[in-house]
């Protein structure tokens, strides 16, 4: 897996660190074969709180599919621990939801299977909602999702004439997702 390691704010980190981080974002391509590459970025933000002082954010790539992870905490090493535990179990659920369209379930997981339908119902579409979309400029789309009280809001970009989805990020900052057709 090649893996790519960024860091932002005005960052260093130690050769140590970078090491540490291979190590254990590397030992996630044993989980599964498939993944290509990897990004990792680390951040350090003046937070508040100690634990959410350095952020690490990971995206692996398999094959197209992309399995990201974010985790916060009062140290490097402990936020790519947790991150690695975060990503373990997301490669985790990915394999059997595979494994299940692809070849049926194995009997060794048979067990666990029947167990995780008897605690937890499947999730469907409980709503569906129709609504006009307007061409507007990004800065009116965050006044309409602020008056709507949303935490996302999907436009007509004015300037490109394609669907954009803004949303409110954790650091109370705004993210806008543009599609792209690959």
């Amino acid at each position: 897996m090649k893996l790519q390691i960024m860091t932002k704010n005005n960052l260093e980190i130690s050769e140590t660190i970078h090491t540490y981080v291979e190590k254990k974002i590397g030992k996630l391509g044993r989980y599964l074969r498939t993944i290509g590459e990897g990004k990792v970025e680390i951040s350090q933000e003046n937070a508040k709180l100690p634990e959410q002082r350095f952020t690490v954010q990971v995206t692996l790539d398999s094959k197209g599919v992309l399995i990201r992870a974010q985790e916060k905490s009062k140290d490097i090493r402990t936020a790519v621990d947790k991150v690695v535990d975060v990503l373990s179990k997301r490669i985790e659920r990915y394999k059997g939801k595979l494994y299940d369209k692809g070849r049926g379930v194995s009997l060794a997981r048979r067990g666990a299977a029947i167990e995780a339908e008897e605690i937890e119902a499947p999730k469907r579409v409980v709503k569906s909602k129709r609504f006009l979309v307007k061409p507007m400029p990004v800065d009116e789309a965050i006044s309409q999702m602020e008056l709507l009280g949303h935490d996302f809001f999907l436009f007509l970009d004015a300037d490109t004439e394609k669907l954009n989805l803004l949303y409110r990020r954790k650091d109370g900052n705004y993210g806008l997702i543009e599609p792209e057709k690959g």
